[in-house]
């Protein structure tokens, strides 16, 4: 079959590794025609393009910065994205016939496109939700409830929602929160279809794990406890440094590495308090940053308190594959932490309980057999619930009576 998938990210290949290019590459591997439309920002000064590559189209339409830009920028160019797509769609693929068209949120501006190509083609669509919007944004005060962009926003969200053949959740608690607060679905069109990789081997020596220590000016022999990712307001980064701050557990090591637009506050704050027990470390290429992360021992999910939304982060995957029990500080709302903890792969604390982080941090620390035990078990989650093939299959099954 014919797979078009839509995405605010910018794809180059599928050589890249993520959630969904693993994916869409499972489509390419099992036989299918993989279509991708993704943007070029106006930062990198390249037309509209089209190309093919190892078995996939990717078509690059030009649009205004949607990624580390100021908020208006990112407004406009998001909502025209929808018109750029549309055209860009219709002037190149007008000689192809879809079945299935895959998309995820962000953004929530597509559904003009999904609606051209369901009505031309009479293809199946399937939304993957990795972002609730406009709540989330409502959660973190970047948009005041009942202003006329929030209803917007919640017009172009349910038109998204109602285009959407099968909408895919990252957790059972995603799934309930739609059918709590959006009375218009269809409960038998909503499933939980989480975020997948392929699992690679990720063993790395002890001789291997010191140098790259040794390289970063990483103590090599304490735990080192790494948080990797964005740094911004839905990550509760104030509770990270907090528990650094408070953290005395001895041959306890705390390294951040990313970026976001918290990243130079935080960088005042190392400036500032010039903590013995944490490092901070800019953005590093994927491949970098995945040898680094292996080098580690605990890996850590902050999110902010005031989600009223069940975030489930996909930096879960990348700690699991390295086989590392994960500690995760969040809001109530998320069923990462149950899942975790069920797994017995990991702990979980409510954000802002200082008190409660840093018992689990000490009951990290205390027993090397039940920390091995969290190291087996968390490589064991990703295989069993988080592999590529089981969202590819969920997908398939849901298109199969449309081919």
């Amino acid at each position: 079959m014919k797979v078009l998938f839509l995405t605010i990210l910018k794809i180059n290949s599928l050589d890249e590794r993520g959630i969904y290019t693993d994916l869409l590459r499972k489509f390419r591997d099992e036989g299918h025609d993989v279509f991708i439309v993704s943007p070029a920002e106006r930062r990198y000064k390249i037309a509209t393009n089209l190309k093919k590559e190892k078995g996939v189209t990717l078509l690059q339409v030009k649009t205004l910065n949607l990624q580390k830009t100021n908020v208006i920028e990112k407004g406009i160019g998001t909502l025209f994205m929808e018109y750029q797509f549309l055209w860009a769609v219709k002037k190149n693929f007008s000689n192809e016939k879809f079945d299935l068209i895959l998309y995820s949120t962000p953004p929530i501006t597509f559904s003009k496109v999904i609606h051209f190509i369901k009505k031309r083609d009479k293809a199946c669509s399937y939304l993957l939700l990795k972002d609730i919007f406009p709540q989330n944004a409502i959660d973190m005060k970047l948009l005041k409830k009942g202003g006329w962009l929030h209803q917007m926003f919640i017009k172009k969200e349910r038109k998204l929602y109602e285009e959407s053949d099968t909408i895919g959740c990252m957790s059972e608690a995603n799934r309930n929160y739609l059918l709590e607060h959006y009375d218009f679905l269809t409960p038998g069109n909503i499933e939980v279809n989480p975020n997948s990789i392929t699992p690679l081997e990720k063993i790395q020596s002890i001789e291997s794990k010191v140098s790259i220590r040794e390289k970063y000016g990483l103590p090599v022999n304490d735990k080192i406890f790494v948080y990797g990712g964005n740094l911004g307001l839905p990550q509760g980064i104030n509770f990270l440094l907090h528990t650094i701050e408070n953290c005395t557990v001895q041959n306890v090591f705390f390294l951040i590495v990313g970026s976001g637009r918290e990243y130079n506050r935080i960088a005042k704050w190392f400036d500032d308090k010039k903590p013995a027990n944490a490092k901070l470390i800019g953005v590093l290429p994927k491949e970098e940053y995945d040898l680094l992360v292996n080098a580690c021992d605990v890996g850590m999910i902050f999110l902010s308190p005031d989600f009223t939304i069940p975030n489930f982060p996909s930096r879960l995957l990348s700690y699991l594959e390295c086989s590392m029990p994960v500690l995760a500080a969040t809001d109530k709302s998320t069923d990462i932490g149950k899942v975790i903890e069920k797994a017995g792969c990991g702990l979980w604390v409510q954000s802002g309980d200082i008190k409660g982080m840093l018992n689990a941090i000490n009951k990290l620390m205390e027993n090397k057999d039940d920390f091995l035990l969290m190291k087996q078990n968390a490589r064991a989650l990703l295989e069993n619930e988080y592999n590529v093939d089981i969202s590819y299959h969920l997908i398939e099954s849901k298109v199969k009576p449309h081919v």
